[in-house]
């Protein structure tokens, strides 16, 4: 039986640069942007996992007088010191095993142009005062090289954590801090943003009815209750997935609560055994012939030499194991 249907919003969503919503919160984000996209400032970008900061990132560049020149992204978080400096700095050859051509690197390939650090404060303390360099004297060394690249770069960065208690913590450089947090930019969270879950839960249906797949001509009322109430750890990125997801797993033309994962339905994940650790051959071997003395012995009233004989052991060769495995 159909349940109370949730209406699809009245109120369009606004697609900035990529950037879709109806939220308040948002507007006053959008109408900032173009006027931080003018000033030569660095820029630091705060918010959730799935917030859209590269998206951000990407408008800063397109409103700004660098739009014609590359823009150029990094996640920090993803490699190791060594392979991080090679990324940003590039490299000559020999510079280390495996470096057998020279490598340009992400700052000068973004000479007049942007570079965007996502996840900064996850940046290694020696990649740190490198940084720091370019970003104060306009230039680098590549790895193992002696020559100086002078680049004209506009940095901006983001992370989710605060780059004052990391530099608290002694976890990233205040002086670096200073330096890239010249213009803070805060990304709210999904679940802050009015009416976003309700008007972003249709544009993904609609994009999905786009490429031809399952068409939703209603979402249940507990489908919307249950996506109102969930606090979206992962913001617009989680929300894009459990959508995704709704679509493969239901059908039909109604979203309805069993199309929803585990846990936006109220309901713990589901349970994963452990995979069962496996047991040595040698105490498999012995677990069988320890079943077959015993039934020796009980066929034999625990007479050890008629045991030994159905075995067809000699006696002290059933001694000898009754003591090994301790059935003595």
């Amino acid at each position: 039986m159909r349940g109370r249907s949730s209406p699809r919003p009245t109120q369009r969503l606004r697609d900035f640069h990529g950037i879709h919503s109806v939220a308040p919160q948002m507007f006053a984000l959008f109408e900032r942007l173009p006027r931080v996209a003018l000033s030569e400032a660095s820029v630091l970008i705060r918010g959730e996992t799935g917030t859209g900061k590269e998206l951000v990132a990407r408008a800063l560049h397109d409103l700004s007088a660098r739009v014609k020149g590359p823009f150029q992204a990094l996640n920090c978080a993803t490699l190791t010191a060594e392979l991080l400096a090679s990324e940003l700095f590039g490299h000559v050859r020999g510079a280390f095993t495996g470096a057998i051509r020279d490598r340009p690197g992400l700052f000068r390939q973004a000479h007049r142009g942007t570079i965007f650090l996502d996840e900064i404060a996850e940046m290694p303390l020696e990649i740190q005062a490198r940084l720091l360099r370019v970003l104060q004297e306009r230039s680098f060394t590549p790895l193992g090289g002696t020559d100086t690249v002078e680049v004209d770069v506009r940095v901006v960065s983001a992370t989710h954590r605060s780059l004052r208690e990391e530099s608290r913590e002694h976890r990233f450089r205040e002086d670096l801090m200073y330096r890239v947090r010249v213009v803070p930019l805060f990304i709210p969270p999904l679940a802050e943003r009015s009416g976003d879950v309700e008007a972003l839960t249709w544009h993904f249906i609609d994009q999905h009815a786009a490429q031809g797949r399952r068409r939703i001509e209603r979402v249940d009322r507990t489908v919307m209750d249950a996506l109102l109430a969930y606090p979206w750890p992962g913001n617009v990125r989680e929300l894009r997935n459990a959508i995704e997801y709704a679509h493969a797993i239901g059908e039909g033309p109604d979203y309805v609560l069993d199309d929803l994962t585990p846990e936006l339905r109220g309901e713990p994940p589901p349970r994963v055994l452990p995979p069962p650790v496996p047991v040595p051959a040698a105490t498999l071997v012995d677990a069988a012939e320890r079943a077959r003395i015993a039934e020796a012995l009980q066929r034999s009233n625990g007479h050890k030499g008629e045991a030994a004989r159905i075995l067809g052991v000699a006696r002290s060769t059933l001694w000898r194991r009754l003591r090994e495995l301790r059935l003595a």
